[in-house]
């Protein structure tokens, strides 16, 4: 049986909302904090999760996420290691934000490389785009990193001015 639970962490970004999932029979898959994370969104966030009935507000289990996500914001952490919930979006989807989480940290990528990365030359660019703002993931699942071929911030869920500032914490924005 899974529970879906959630808590709200404060970030430069605003209010974090996370959500995650516990498995409450066989092995504890999701590590030592018990929690697959599911989604990690922000106010004003286009397609952000919204808390729903029978969700448990658990913020003790997003402890491990949390003390990440304060080293990420205070530049002392360049990488986040937590179990992330599965079978989320469609098999294209899920390549795209793979190909999300090699993008290195401080680097950018353009949609264009993405969709190259991916097998989705031409006009599977808009099809990468689509893919990319569907990530329910934002900041642990990097898709700030992604940038348009001119160099331009374009698209993002939680807005440009979010994008701009994640860039400014890893050094590849001015």
């Amino acid at each position: 049986m899974t529970t879906t639970v959630y808590a709200r962490v404060e970030s430069p970004l605003g209010e974090l909302l996370l959500v995650g999932e516990v498995v409450a029979d066989g092995p504890d898959a999701a590590g030592a904090a018990g929690v697959r994370l599911r989604s990690l969104s922000m106010p004003g966030q286009k397609g952000g999760a919204v808390v729903q009935d029978g969700w448990r507000h658990a913020p003790e289990v997003f402890a491990e996420v949390a003390r990440q996500l304060e080293a990420y914001f205070a530049g002392r952490s360049t990488r986040f290691d937590v179990p992330l919930a599965e079978g989320a979006g469609t098999e294209f989807q899920r390549r795209v934000w793979a190909a999300l989480e090699s993008v290195p940290y401080g680097s950018t990528a353009s949609y264009g490389e993405i969709a190259a990365r991916v097998g989705a030359s031409g006009a599977g660019v808009r099809a990468v785009g689509t893919a990319i703002g569907r990530n329910p993931l934002l900041v642990v699942r990097p898709c700030h990193r992604v940038i348009g071929a001119d160099g331009a911030l374009r698209g993002y869920a939680g807005g440009l001015e979010r994008k701009k500032l994640l860039l400014g914490i890893e050094g590849g924005a001015d």
